[in-house]
C-alpha cells in the first residue's frame, strides 16, 4: 500500500486537517513548536532562507528528510479539495485524502490546483505590474545558460495567461524529487545574482513567486502527467480588496505591499 504524506506550510498554529496523511511544518523561527508540527530546520536544510524563500523552505525539507511513497505541500489556508471534513469556524471545507491522492496517482505523476486564470494580462504582465520584475527576468537567464531546453517554456510566461499557483502539490515522491532537483539550483544560482536588500521585506520573498511560474515551465517542458483539483481557501478571500489593489499596480504602477 503507498504511503502518502502531505506537508501543510504554517508560520504559526493553526486548525489542521485530521486526515492522517498530513503534517503540519512549522517554518519563520517561530520558538513554540505545537504538538504533532515539525520544523523545517531538522537534517538538511534551508531554514535560515525562510525569510525569501517562503514555503519553499519546507519543500527542500520534504526533498531531503521526508521518506515517502507520495509527497504533497499545501499551506494552512490553502489546500486541495477533496473529501476529508475540514470545519474551521463557520465555514466547513473539504480536502484532499491520501486515498483520493493514491488514487489519482495511479494515473498521474502530479496532482495540482486547478489553474488561475488572468484574463486582462498575460501571466508576465501580471507579475510585471504587481512586483518588481527583475528577478523573473535574471531567473529567465539563468534558465538560458543552465537548462536551455526550458526557456520555450519559460518564454511562454509572457503569451499564457493562466498558471497552477501557490507552490501546491501532490506527487509521486520520485516526481517530486526530479522536480526539486531542477528548480533548487536554479534558486541558488538567482540568490547569487540578486541582492535582497534592495526590496522590502515583502518582495524580497520573491524566490516563492519565481517559482510558483516556474512549476508549469517544468511540467510543459517535460510533459509531465498531471490532474487538477479544486482549491480549497480555508480563509475567505476580500475579493474586493485584491482587485482594487491589481487595478492600482496596473493603472498607477503601484506594487503589492503584502499578500492577500
Amino acid at each position: 500500500m503507498a504511503q502518502t504524506k502531505i506537508l501543510v506550510v504554517t508560520h504559526k498554529e493553526y486548525p489542521m486537517p485530521e486526515e492522517g496523511a498530513y503534517t503540519p511544518i512549522l517554518v519563520g523561527g517561530q520558538e513554540h513548536l505545537p504538538e504533532g508540527y515539525i520544523r523545517d530546520n531538522t537534517g538538511d536544510n534551508i531554514a535560515a532562507k525562510n525569510p525569501f524563500f517562503c514555503e519553499l523552505t519546507a519543500l527542500y525539507y520534504a526533498w531531503k528528510n521526508v521518506e515517502a511513497d507520495n509527497l504533497g505541500l499545501v499551506h494552512y489556508r490553502r489546500h486541495l479539495h477533496g473529501k476529508a471534513p475540514f470545519p474551521v469556524g463557520k465555514r466547513k471545507n473539504r480536502v484532499l485524502t491520501a486515498e483520493e491522492a493514491e488514487a489519482l496517482l495511479e494515473k498521474h505523476d502530479f496532482i495540482l490546483p486547478k489553474k488561475r486564470n488572468y484574463y486582462i494580462e498575460t501571466l508576465y504582465s501580471h507579475y510585471a505590474h504587481t512586483m518588481y520584475v527583475e528577478p523573473l527576468d535574471e531567473a529567465g537567464k539563468i534558465i538560458a545558460e543552465l537548462c536551455p531546453l526550458y526557456s520555450p517554456a519559460f518564454e511562454q510566461l509572457k503569451k499564457r495567461r493562466s498558471a497552477h499557483m501557490f507552490n501546491m502539490f501532490v506527487a509521486k515522491k520520485a516526481a517530486a524529487d526530479a522536480y526539486c532537483a531542477w528548480l533548487f539550483p536554479i534558486l541558488f544560482e538567482l540568490e547569487k545574482r540578486i541582492d535582497t536588500s534592495q526590496y522590502t521585506p515583502f518582495h524580497a520573498r520573491f524566490f516563492g513567486r519565481v517559482s510558483e511560474l516556474l512549476l508549469d515551465v517544468y511540467i510543459i517542458t517535460n510533459g509531465i502527467s498531471y490532474t487538477e483539483v479544486g482549491l480549497e481557501n480555508i480563509e475567505p478571500v476580500n475579493w474586493w480588496k485584491k482587485g482594487t489593489s491589481f487595478l492600482k499596480a496596473k493603472f498607477k504602477k503601484e506594487k503589492y505591499g503584502k499578500s492577500f
